[in-house]
């Protein structure tokens, strides 16, 4: 198992504690939070290893943005990899004085590979919902993997899928629709529409999400390999158009060319089905994307939009123009 002592062996809760900088520090999970510290500790100076028990590293991301991302963030770094690997046994070390031992076992054989002896460990496999002993139970309510189930309006449902009551609804990371910050206030406005009987369902699909590092990721929507599933599911034609950082002048002019910006859409409709980003300021940029998402707003339509010259919003603006046929470059 994994003993955590809030000092060598952490969460990303006590890395913000920490009194002094790692030497080596070993991440285990290739996520959201793992990427994220991977760019603080090594832009402070730290060797970094991330332990993947997926095949490949970062697998939540769209697999042509992780291509990107592992160039742009890992290969120019102080970072190493193993994927395919669990940590099954990790032991808290002593600053100066004994190393943190991370015991290394594949994921297929579950055989032990290896032990790492870093100077600390953060785990980053995700977080826990704080629902036990709630009550829940007496209610006829089962918890899935420890969520509360809850149906689109976010009242709690029971062990047969139907409405506990009409009084009591669930927001936030406790069920785990999407653990985001500004997923879990959607979902209390959406609650609270529902429970003064204006009657609201979130889109959860038109809600965007960031990776914060530099350069950022965001993305909202389906990813390729999804969206060619539904394409093909569904019998329509499959679009997807590229907007470059390297062809606009405000990155150029902040240093900063590298990234793209992907959109991914329903060719016979227009419709977007989703976007992805990695490149200067994404986080911010994704937006425009999840409003005219969330608001029906197709290719078509958003490819007469202005946008301000010479902004970074013009990467959107050259994907949409490209996805309709007009692109300027």
């Amino acid at each position: 198992g994994i003993e955590i002592d809030g000092k060598t062996v952490f969460t990303s809760d006590d890395a913000l504690k920490l009194e002094h900088v790692p030497q080596w520090v070993a991440i285990i999970g290739s996520g959201y939070i793992g990427l994220e510290f991977s760019d603080v500790y090594t832009a402070l100076g730290s060797n970094v290893t991330f332990i993947e028990a997926m095949p490949n590293i970062m697998p939540g991301f769209d697999p042509e943005i992780a291509r990107l991302a592992q160039r742009l963030l890992i290969n120019p770094r102080p970072i190493d990899y193993y994927t395919n690997v669990f940590a099954t046994k990790v032991t808290p070390g002593v600053p100066g004085v004994r190393p943190v031992m991370i015991e290394l076992t594949d994921a297929k054989t579950k055989e032990v590979i290896n032990t790492l002896e870093v100077d600390a460990c953060m785990v980053a496999t995700g977080r826990s919902p704080y629902t036990t002993d709630l009550g829940l139970e007496a209610l006829g309510v089962e918890l899935q993997r420890g969520f509360v189930p809850v149906d689109d309006k976010m009242r709690v449902l029971n062990s047969s899928g139907e409405v506990v009551s009409p009084h009591l609804f669930c927001i936030g990371d406790a069920n785990g629709k999407m653990m985001l910050a500004h997923a879990a206030s959607a979902q209390g406005i959406s609650a609270v529409e529902n429970i003064v009987g204006n009657e609201h369902v979130l889109d959860h699909n038109s809600v965007p999400a960031a990776c914060f590092t530099h350069p950022e990721i965001s993305m909202v929507g389906l990813n390729e390999a999804q969206a060619k599933e539904l394409a093909e599911k569904e019998g329509f034609e499959f679009g997807k158009s590229i907007g470059h950082f390297r062809a606009n002048s405000k990155a150029l002019a902040e240093g900063e060319g590298d990234g793209i910006a992907k959109i991914l859409f329903n060719r016979d409709s227009g419709k977007i089905l989703g976007v992805h980003i990695i490149g200067l300021h994404a986080a911010d940029l994704v937006q425009e994307c999840a409003n005219a998402m969330a608001r029906g707003t197709t290719v078509n339509e958003l490819a007469f939009c202005v946008h301000t010259h010479p902004t970074l919003s013009e990467v959107i603006d050259e994907a949409v123009k490209g996805a309709v046929g007009m692109a300027a470059h």
